[in-house]
């Protein structure tokens, strides 16, 4: 049995079908779409490696069993929980040398130097268009020294438009 298929009707399919396949493939592979952000973030890692020993640890005397115990702790996992009274393991601890500021928020270990949810202390939030950079909101689409996200400084001449550099 052979279904015969209107040329014009498969002229419009075939269409159809190589622009969805297109447009997922330019998502996918374009490093500045959101799409593909998600998969190459290298920056975001499942830890944050502590720059020192939480002060819930450093009163203990370094024994054989509480060597374990701070090793362990020279790791935070991304968003642990926590409580500020009674178990509060971030309680503004350094880490990713000096990178990240860990801080209790809503019972959650976040890194107010970075989280736009928490930027600079708990629950200040940026706007849309900004990133937390360094603990302050900043517009990255036009900013010469944060173009599209913190720390990325375009070149001398170039200016900042929509998240990427170029030259005037």
């Amino acid at each position: 049995m052979v279904i015969k298929i209107p040329s014009y009707k498969f002229f419009k399919l075939m269409l159809l079908i190589s622009l969805v396949l297109y447009s997922l493939i330019a998502a996918t592979s374009n490093p500045h779409s959101v799409v593909a952000e998600e998969n190459t973030n290298e920056e975001d890692s499942e830890f944050y490696i502590l720059d020192e020993t939480p002060t819930i640890l450093s009163n203990l005397t370094i024994s054989s069993k509480t060597r374990l115990l701070v090793s362990h702790h020279r790791k935070i996992r991304k968003g642990m929980k926590c409580h500020v009274s009674r178990h509060n393991i971030c309680n503004g601890v350094k880490a990713d040398k000096g990178t990240s500021l860990l801080y209790c928020c809503k019972k959650h270990c976040r890194n107010i130097l970075g989280d736009k949810n928490n930027c600079g202390r708990c629950s200040r939030k940026c706007r849309f268009g900004q990133r937390c950079c360094g603990g302050v909101c900043t517009y990255v689409g036009f900013n010469p020294d944060h173009c599209g996200k913190c720390n990325k400084k375009c070149k001398s001449g170039a200016r900042c438009e929509y998240g990427y550099c170029g030259y005037a």
